[in-house]
């Protein structure tokens, strides 16, 4: 993939540059503590030395990339400690993002919910019939528009901001699970189910053991 253009042109080229190295690193192309080098980078991708490294800089807020001391850049580890940590912090704030939603969420926040339920449903079905990466990667963003619309009205976007940072940083381990055959189709479709009903219900309760299960059994490592 290769890009030019005038300066105006650059906060497009790093979204897409960001985009295409979030991929990579969520598919393991790009493999934990790897070394990021710009130029090896701008070979691959694209780009210019600016918006490479505007791009990084991107990722390394996300928690995807770490910067180190005089040594540039790397994928941020993926140990079972980081993923125990990326669940322990993700659970927390997802609960209370969620509990916020279901005390200001109104009739058509309960709309988004279902619509991104049944379109990750849809996606559930094709990648157990065709996991190829395209599939795969639709699914994975179908995952995340879930759990981003049953946060959504929670009226925070801080919390909005780092429910999506962690859901990010937790795409490995979820790929990973997919391509060796770990998930657990049916039992995932039951707890989706069983906490979309007690989003509608409004049973905060019930709906947030529901979540932390899930991003438990969904950070399985």
């Amino acid at each position: 993939m290769f890009f030019s253009g005038s300066k105006k042109d650059d906060d497009t080229i790093v979204a897409v540059l960001a985009s295409a190295l979030r991929r990579d690193i969520a598919f393991g192309t790009l493999l934990p503590d790897q070394k990021l080098k710009i130029a090896a980078l701008r070979e691959r991708y694209g780009g210019s030395n600016h918006s490479m490294r505007e791009t990084l800089r991107i990722l390394s807020t996300e928690g995807l990339v770490e910067a180190t001391a005089q040594r540039g850049f790397r994928v941020t580890s993926a140990t079972e400690s980081d993923v125990h940590d990326i669940s322990m912090v993700r659970t927390e704030v997802e609960r209370i993002a969620l509990a916020r939603a279901l005390e200001r969420g109104d009739v058509a926040w309960e709309g988004r919910v279902i619509a991104a339920h049944h379109t990750l449903r849809k996606l559930e079905e094709q990648v157990q019939e065709a996991p190829d990466d395209m599939v795969a990667l639709k699914w994975d963003e179908a995952c995340r528009a879930f759990s981003a619309a049953y946060v959504d009205a929670c009226e925070s976007p801080r919390l909005i901001d780092l429910q999506r940072k962690l859901f990010d940083q937790s795409r490995r381990c979820r790929l990973a699970q997919l391509r060796e055959g770990q998930l657990d189709w049916t039992s995932r479709k039951t707890r989706q189910q069983a906490l979309v009903d007690a989003i509608l219900k409004r049973s905060t309760e019930a709906a947030l053991k529901l979540l932390s299960t899930e991003i438990e059994k969904d950070l399985k490592s």
